[in-house]
C-alpha cells in the first residue's frame, strides 16, 4: 500500500493549472533581464495598481503579527456603498477563483453535475472535479455561450451553471437581455455564477443589471475581482453578490482570515479611486483596437474582444508561445483549452504591445 492509493480517483485525475509564465523564470531560463521581458501573459493591469492603493499599503498601520478581519467589514462596507448593495449580500474572498471552488463545494457532489461552455475559463472546469462531480462542457457559438443549448444541458443532475460575460480566454460577450432571459429560465435550485471578472472593460449599456438580478433571483452568485482593471492580482482579493443565505453558505465553507490585510486596505482604497479605474479602461480600450487593427491589417484572426486580451489564431500555438519567450515576451498559449493553434494576449501598454507585434511578425 502506498500513500498513492489513498487518494481519491477523481482527484489524482485532475489536471494541473497551468499560470501565465513569471518573469523571474523566464529570465533565468533564457538569460534575458528581468527589464527586458514583456509579460502579457495574465491579463493584469499594466498600469499597476492604483496609486492610491499603493498608498495604502504603504501606510498600513497596525501589527502584521494579528490576523485579519474574517470578515473584512472594512471592505465589505465600502463595497456596499459603492454598489449600493445590501452588506449581508457580499462575500469578500481570496479573489473570484476562490468563490468558484466555495461554489463547487457547496453544490455539487460525485453524482451531480455543472453545466459551462466550451472555451470557458478553465478554473470552473477544475474546480467542478475537485468535488467528484462531472463537468459538462455545452458546445460554443461563434467562440462563447450558446445559451440555448446550455439551458438545454440542465437535467436533474445539474446544481450549477457558468456564464462569463466577457468570456476568458475568447474575449465574447453576452448581451444583457441575454443574461437575463438565461436566468430567468435556470431552475430555481441550480444555482448560476455570472462572472464578471472584465465587467469594467465593458462598455457600460452592455452590462446587465445586477441589482435587479439579484432582487428577483435567489439562485445567482456574481464574481467579481479587484485582480484586472484594479490591478492588484498579487494580492488576491475578490468579491461575490448574492442572497444573503447564499453567502452564508459559502462563507460556513471558506477558510478563516483567507483574504490579508493589505489585501483588505489595498482594495478599499482602489475602490475609493474610480478615476483610475476610468482611465485604464478606456487606455485598454484605445490600444485594444490599435493591437487588433494591426492584426487585420497583417492578416491575422482574432476573435474580436470585450476584455483586456486579445485570442489570435498562429497555427502552431506551442511553437510560436516557446519562440515568443525566447525573444522576451511572454504571451499565453491555449491548448489545454482545446485551442492549439491559438494565443492570447493581454492588451499592454503601447510600447510592450509595438514589442509583442514586432516579435511575433519575426516568428511567424
Amino acid at each position: 500500500m502506498t500513500l498513492a492509493s489513498s487518494v481519491l480517483a477523481h482527484v489524482s485525475g485532475i489536471d494541473l493549472y497551468v499560470p501565465g509564465r513569471p518573469i523571474e523564470s523566464v529570465a533565468r531560463e533564457h538569460g534575458i533581464e528581468p527589464s527586458a521581458i514583456v509579460k502579457l501573459a495574465s491579463n493584469e493591469n499594466p498600469f499597476g495598481m492604483s496609486p492610491a492603493a499603493r498608498q495604502a499599503i504603504a501606510s498600513l498601520e497596525g501589527n502584521p503579527s494579528r490576523y485579519p478581519d474574517s470578515d473584512s467589514v472594512a471592505l465589505r462596507d465600502a463595497l456596499a456603498g459603492h454598489l449600493k448593495q445590501d452588506p449581508q449580500r457580499i462575500l469578500i474572498a481570496a479573489g473570484s477563483s476562490e468563490l468558484i471552488l466555495l461554489a463547487a463545494r457547496a453544490f455539487l457532489e460525485p453524482g451531480r453535475a455543472a453545466v459551462m461552455s466550451q472555451y470557458s475559463f478553465i478554473s470552473y472546469g477544475l474546480a467542478v472535479r475537485s468535488v467528484g462531480a462531472e463537468a459538462i462542457a455545452v458546445p460554443a457559438l461563434d467562440w462563447g455561450h450558446d445559451l440555448k443549448r446550455m439551458l438545454a444541458a440542465i437535467d436533474e443532475r445539474v446544481r450549477l451553471v457558468f456564464i462569463a460575460s466577457p468570456n476568458n480566454p475568447t474575449g465574447t460577450m453576452l448581451s444583457k437581455e441575454d443574461i437575463e432571459r438565461f436566468i430567468a429560465a435556470v431552475p430555481s435550485n441550480v444555482l448560476v455564477v455570472l462572472d464578471e471578472a472584465y465587467r469594467e472593460f465593458t462598455p457600460a449599456e452592455h452590462r446587465p443589471d445586477v441589482d435587479k438580478l439579484l432582487q428577483r433571483h435567489d439562485n445567482l452568485l456574481v464574481l467579481r475581482t479587484f485582480s484586472k482593471v484594479y490591478g492588484l492580482a498579487g494580492l488576491r482579493v475578490g468579491y461575490g453578490l448574492g442572497h444573503p443565505d447564499l453567502i452564508g453558505y459559502l462563507k460556513r465553507l471558506q477558510l478563516p482570515f483567507s483574504v490579508t490585510v493589505n489585501a483588505q486596505h489595498a482594495a478599499v482604497a482602489a475602490l475609493g479611486d474610480q478615476a483610475f479605474v476610468e482611465q485604464c479602461s478606456s487606455a485598454n480600450k484605445t490600444e485594444r483596437s490599435r493591437l487588433c487593427a494591426e492584426l487585420e491589417a497583417r492578416g491575422i484572426r482574432y476573435i474580436p474582444s470585450f476584455g483586456n486580451f486579445v485570442l489570435l489564431h498562429v497555427g502552431d500555438g506551442p511553437k510560436v508561445f516557446r519562440s515568443l519567450v525566447e525573444r522576451g515576451i511572454v504571451v499565453r498559449p491555449v491548448a489545454n483549452y482545446g485551442l492549439k493553434e491559438w494565443i492570447r494576449v493581454s492588451v499592454g501598454l503601447t510600447h510592450e504591445n509595438d514589442a509583442f507585434l514586432r516579435e511575433l511578425r519575426a516568428v511567424l
